[in-house]
């Protein structure tokens, strides 16, 4: 090869080296998350057992395969009066978990005759660790971390809720 070869080699691979340096730069668009807000489908209230004390709230419905596996993901927040209400066709053990879910919550699990069965409180955000309702759960209602011991709820409170605007 001789001087003019090599020249010519070099430019062209100096050439292809800064076209790929320029091909390959970092984009640095961003993506911005659409922000997600509460939509009220029903009214909900809890019954406390003991003195008959009602708690009300407005609810968010998942009663879709869709609905009940992406819940209360993405959202930045929650007001105190609002909830989740999950609804599915059986009655069996439930099993949940925080992946990209960014409010601490408190999780209700309610046997198929409207009754309180057990509680997960404070779930803590991004947490996909396993949170059992240790019994047959037909319902759930994710509430706010800290509701459950503000409230006072038990085991053996009720539930009754209404859909709204059908």
């Amino acid at each position: 090869m001789n001087l003019k070869q090599f020249q010519y080699v070099l430019v062209v691979a100096f050439g292809l080296l800064t076209l790929c340096l320029v091909a390959c730069k970092e984009d640095k668009k961003t993506i911005e998350q659409t922000k997600i807000s509460f939509r009220k489908e029903g009214e909900l209230t809890i019954i406390k057992v003991a003195d008959s004390t009602e708690i009300k709230l407005d609810i968010e419905i998942a009663d879709t395969e869709f609905d009940t596996q992406t819940g209360l993901m993405y959202r930045d927040s929650m007001a105190k009066n609002q909830a989740m209400l999950f609804v599915f066709d059986d009655v069996t053990e439930r099993y949940f978990y925080m992946k990209n879910t960014k409010i601490p919550l408190d999780i209700i699990f309610i046997g198929a005759n409207k009754s309180i069965v057990s509680f997960q409180k404070n779930a803590k955000p991004f947490d996909e660790n396993s949170l059992p309702s240790n019994a047959p759960a037909k319902y759930v209602l994710e509430v706010n971390a800290g509701l459950v011991d503000t409230w006072g709820l038990s085991v053996g409170d009720k539930i009754e809720y209404h859909q709204i605007g059908l």
